[in-house]
Formats: structure tokens, sequence, C-alpha cells
């Protein structure tokens, strides 16, 4: 404010003229999971008129739902660790690793069902631990790391379920506690899982956009050593993430033993590529530094939809892997192209007169 000395009054500074806002398709083109919503959108509808009243009957919908919710518990840290520029291929050993511990030690040795549940997320948070620290402080390549961690565990869960019951599938009388809080389903269709995967997703969400440690995870994506050279513990963040990605293998290790009442050493593997193909749908790049947690829990309901939707079009189920192959190479050329919509798109400088 400044005073007219003629008059007296108050008078405003001249203010700046409000730069212009810019349209809403550019902002979108900004945002990671905007191909990844397309194609959510577009599969979902493809198969709702394909597939008819039964994919959309409640059946249908919990089909793919409950294929979704565990699957998210593990692409989210697979994610994560995609964003920093790392890969885990251990998932699937570890989530048969800790179904087994579950197994054994609340099945076979009988102890208390909450030991059982705190050893088994122990072994993932160690095979995490060993990957991250591996991977932190001699540079192997993680995908050298964990492909050597997924083959260890899963000579390791063999031998030893061998060794100590027998067989390579471990029943389990799960108590009433914590298969209502794991392994129940509500209306007798949906998994309670559903619901852990909503809470995770809310929780990374914050941590990766609210938290200096999410920066910090962009940042080591971007330029691990620029990263680095600002004062960012590259080091810790990572071996912090291959536990996560660790532990999450082992939730849903839990989740399926409790559900289904047993472990079996041969379960997992397939999660090992269907969270890096749902994560990579939803718009996270292998280089590492782009992503969102958005645009992970769209791929993966992508991925499920088509996963489960191909049972209900009455087509061969033969043709399952190959769409979801079409899917994948089509989602990683539908995120470059939005990615380089965003990169090159800016304000628009409002034109001179």
């Amino acid at each position: 404010m400044t005073i007219d000395l003629s008059t007296g009054t108050l008078k405003a500074f001249p203010s700046a003229p409000p730069e212009p806002r810019e349209p809403v398709f550019r902002r979108l083109t900004r945002r990671p999971e905007t191909g990844a919503l397309a194609g959510t959108v577009l599969v979902f509808v493809f198969f709702a008129i394909i597939g008819g009243q039964n994919f959309v009957s409640v059946g249908g919908t919990s089909a793919w739902l409950n294929i979704a919710s565990e699957l998210l518990i593990i692409a989210i840290p697979v994610g994560l660790l995609m964003i920093a520029g790392e890969l885990d291929l251990s998932v699937g050993s570890v989530l048969a690793a800790s179904s087994m511990t579950l197994a054994i030690v609340s099945g076979t040795l009988g102890l208390p069902m909450i030991i059982g549940v705190v050893a088994a997320l122990g072994i993932g948070a160690l095979a995490g631990f060993v990957n991250g620290i591996i991977t932190a402080r001699t540079n192997v390549p993680s995908f050298v790391v964990t492909l050597g961690m997924n083959f260890a565990l899963v000579g390791i869960t063999l031998g030893l379920s061998r060794t100590i019951t027998g067989t390579t599938s471990v029943p389990l009388d799960v108590d009433p506690f914590f298969k209502a809080i794991f392994g129940s389903l509500i209306g007798g269709q949906f998994e309670v899982a559903i619901f852990w995967a909503i809470g995770v997703a809310l929780v990374i969400a914050w941590l990766l956009q609210m938290t200096p440690w999410g920066n910090w995870v962009f940042a080591i994506g971007g330029d691990k050593e620029s990263a680095r050279a600002t004062g960012i513990p590259v080091a810790r963040v990572k071996i912090s993430l291959f536990v996560m990605s660790g532990l999450g293998a082992a939730f849903v290790g839990v989740i399926q033993t409790s559900l289904y009442n047993g472990a079996q050493t041969t379960s997992g593997q397939s999660f090992v590529f269907n969270s890096i193909i749902a994560v990579v749908i939803g718009g996270v790049l292998l280089t590492g530094g782009y992503g969102s947690v958005f645009g992970m829990v769209l791929g993966t309901l992508t991925f499920a939809i088509v996963n489960q939707g191909i049972y209900y079009t009455g087509w061969s189920s033969d043709w399952a892997s190959f769409i979801l192959g079409a899917l994948l190479l089509a989602a990683v050329l539908m995120n470059n192209t939005f990615r380089r919509l965003a990169l090159a798109s800016g304000p628009r400088k409002p034109r001179k007169k």
C-alpha cells in the first residue's frame, strides 16, 4: 500500500497480471498415472461388454478384486524400489518361505499363531535386509542379488520343509482371531485382504508424497550420485525399501496361509513378474525416478481385470498370457508417450500484444 499525497488516501501497488491457467489436458499429461487410468477404464469397459453380466456381477467383481488386493500389497513396495532404480525378484520365494514358516511354527510345532506370524514377517524382513545390504554395500546389481536370493530361499524352504515335516505341503488350523483379520471372506466372496491393500496404499502414498523420505526415493531413482552428494542417505533408504518389499511379500504369505489353512513350498512365484507388470502398467519406469502409488493401484487393477476377465469372455484361457504381454507392451508405449508430453509441456507464455 502507498499514500496518495494529493488526496491523503491509501492506494494499492499495481499487481502483476495473473499467469494464464494451464489447460486441464496439459496438467493431466504431467501425471504419471494418466496412461494407467486410461488403460484401466478401457479394459474394464471392454470386459464388461464382452464378458456381460457375469463379469460385472458380485462374483465377477470379487474375482478380480481379490487378485488385485494380494498383488497390490507386494506391487507397491516393488514399485517403490523401481522408482529408486532397483528391482526385487525374490518376492515369490519370500512369500513361500514366510507361508511355510507360519504353517510349520504354528501347525507342525504347535506354537501360538502370534509367534508364527511374527516369525513369518521376520523372514521377509531379514530377506529384504540382506538384499538391501548386499546391493547398497557392494554395488552388485539388485537384479543379480535378488535373483540369487530367490533361488537360495527356494532351496532352503524346500530342504527345511522336507526335513522338519517330511512334505512340501503343511496344513494349519488357523486361530479364529487370525482367521478373521487375515483370511476371512466378507460376504463369502471378498477377501479381507482388500482392506489391508487399501491401508497399505494410503500409508505408502502419504509417505511418498508428504515426507522427506519420499523425496529421497525419487531423488535416488533420478540420479543416485547427485542424491548422495546432497546428503541423502542412499544406502539407508535402499535398505529400507528392500525390507518393505520383503515384508509385503511375507504379509501376503500370512494372508494366503490363513485363507487356505495351510502352505506349500511352490506358492508365490507368479508374484515376481506379475508385480513388475502391474507397476509398469501403472506408469512406473524401469529406469527409475518416475511413478506414483495411485498409478500402481490402477496398474494392479488393470492386470487383475485382464487376468480374470478372460475367463468371462468364453475365449480360450490359452490367450490370457498373450493378452497380458500385449497389454504390458501397450502400457509401456502409452506411459512413455505421456511422459514425453509431461516433459515437453509447460505453462504457455502469454502472447505479446
